[in-house]
């Protein structure tokens, strides 16, 4: 079955159609949730939030660009909102303090994928959430904080934040190695 037809009989709400959409896409998406959630059993429930906005709004796909861009953005969005449900706090830094570079360890290029995700998940939430939307989603400060209704400064501290927390953990991993 075509993409193109699978997505038709989701909007028909052809329940084999959904499942087999589901079982295609639910391995990617998994992984988007992972990165946002705290643990497991929260990603299980921003995939299944995710879904369910996917299935009730794929009428509204107008096979304009990637399907799978589409329902990707559905699953983010999902998962902020499920994030805003517990009233994540942002801490302000002072302007100065985050336009300093942040210096990487060598060590940065050969951690592997898995590894570098397992300590971007280690992050606190603030902080994971903006270096997801930034650096992995591709979003700008000034979209950040309009999602977040944060200021565009408390996206970029944020940032900053994860970076030197990374760099940190970077840094410790390193030194376990030698």
């Amino acid at each position: 079955m075509t993409e193109v037809e699978l997505i038709k009989g989701c909007v028909r709400q052809d329940t084999t159609c959904q499942r087999l959409l589901f079982e295609q896409m639910a391995g990617k998406m998994f992984t988007i949730c992972l990165r946002y959630a705290n643990d497991t059993m929260e990603a299980e429930d921003m995939l299944q939030e995710g879904f369910i906005r996917v299935f009730n709004h794929i009428h509204q796909f107008k096979f304009e660009g990637s399907f799978e861009g589409w329902v990707r953005k559905i699953i983010v969005n999902s998962a902020l909102k499920f994030l805003q449900k517990k009233k994540i706090i942002f801490n302000e830094l002072k302007e100065e303090i985050y336009n300093n570079q942040v210096t990487y360890s060598f060590a940065y290029s050969n951690l592997g994928e898995e590894e570098l995700l397992k300590l971007i998940s280690q992050l606190p939430t603030g902080y994971r959430i903006v270096f997801n939307l930034n650096v992995i989603e591709g979003y700008s400060h000034e979209e950040i904080a309009e999602i977040l209704n944060i200021q565009p400064s408390t996206s970029r501290s944020q940032l900053v934040k994860a970076r030197k927390m990374l760099q940190k953990q970077i840094i410790e991993l390193e030194k376990v190695a030698v």
